[in-house]
């Protein structure tokens, strides 16, 4: 007998639209992220239920990317005189999310608490102009 995911809506979408979609989020290791400009900072809160923050996440900076990664193992037993039941769940999770242009490495913090990582950098007060006027020469 083979396993098969089961598909709770009946849909063959490619992997990018289940994500986008979320119809299968944990199984794919993806991060369900909230990103918001509170305060003068750039707020991104993530998603990590049942994780040891300081042995089972890693964030980093690095070429204008945040990259948060986490694992989890989870197993619980219940054992009764006439039953038995075991679940766990595990897996690796990461999620990239592009930072703007000057921000301070430096300055970013994170913070875990009830399941939900928050990491915190200052907008950058001066960005770059996204476009630049080249004059043309008339020769």
């Amino acid at each position: 007998m083979a396993l098969t995911r089961w598909d709770r809506f009946g849909l063959d979408l490619p992997e990018r639209w289940r994500r986008w979609l979320d119809l299968d989020a944990e199984s794919q290791g993806w991060l369900r992220v909230e990103e918001v400009h509170e305060d003068g900072d750039l707020v991104i809160r993530v998603e990590v239920p049942g994780v040891d923050p300081e042995k089972d996440v890693d964030v980093s900076v690095d070429d204008g990317m945040l990259r948060v990664s986490a694992k989890r193992e989870e197993r619980t037993e219940h054992k009764d005189k006439d039953a038995y039941r075991s679940e766990f769940h595990y897996g690796e999770f990461s999620r990239n999310l592009t930072l703007p242009p000057g921000v301070d490495k430096g300055a970013v913090k994170a913070n875990y608490k009830d399941g939900i990582l928050e990491v915190r950098l200052p907008w950058p007060t001066e960005q770059e102009s996204a476009t630049t006027k080249v004059p043309v020469s008339h020769s």
